[in-house]
């Protein structure tokens, strides 16, 4: 009997370590699933405030030492420090690979820097990790723009406005982009 509580032991506990992490992983993407249908609705009259809690709740990796990174990524390149941003993003993303977040912020910072591959990327590491995020959306089509890929910006930002039909000047630029590659879509 010992020799079976000693196999079942560890066995019975990691299903518990688990199940207990699990739940807040859960309860976000169930909240962001809310979040995100009331921001679909053209109807939302308080689309500001979803798009606030979305960005509240991707901004939490589940570590106050990540976020603290994030904080600090955000706040170099709010200072216009673009390396030293990149370096506490980079860090984040050493140590917290599956914080979706942390790869956008990067993206953004590389993006101020000048460094576009770098931010496509980590822009796809970010869509990989969450498809919804419209931020990351936004960045792409504002480099392929830059880059004078007109259609894969197009196609960047239908993505925003079928995720964040709110999104301010989306279907301004939508219609630009459509002149610019010929013609409209249907």
């Amino acid at each position: 009997m010992t020799l079976l509580n000693r196999i079942l032991k560890p066995i019975v506990t990691a299903f518990c370590l688990i199940l207990v992490f699990s739940v807040p992983v859960f309860a976000q993407s169930e909240r962001l699933d809310q979040l995100f249908t009331e921001l679909s609705d053209v109807e939302t009259p308080d689309w500001e405030r979803v798009v606030s809690d979305i960005w509240r709740e991707w901004s939490h990796s589940g570590s106050s030492a990540m976020d603290l990174l994030l904080e600090r990524g955000r706040s170099a390149m709010q200072a216009g420090e673009f390396e030293v941003a990149i370096e506490h993003l980079t860090a984040l993303t050493d140590h917290a690979p599956e914080f979706a977040e942390g790869w956008n912020a990067r993206a953004t910072a590389y993006f101020q820097a000048g460094l576009f591959g770098p931010s496509i990327d980590d822009i796809k590491r970010t869509l990989a990790l969450n498809p919804r995020h419209f931020g990351a959306l936004s960045g792409l089509g504002m480099i392929m723009e830059q880059l004078e890929l007109p259609e894969k910006a197009l196609s960047a930002y239908r993505q925003v406005q079928a995720i964040h039909p709110h999104s301010r000047g989306i279907e301004d630029i939508i219609l630009r982009l459509e002149e610019k590659v010929g013609g409209t879509s249907l």
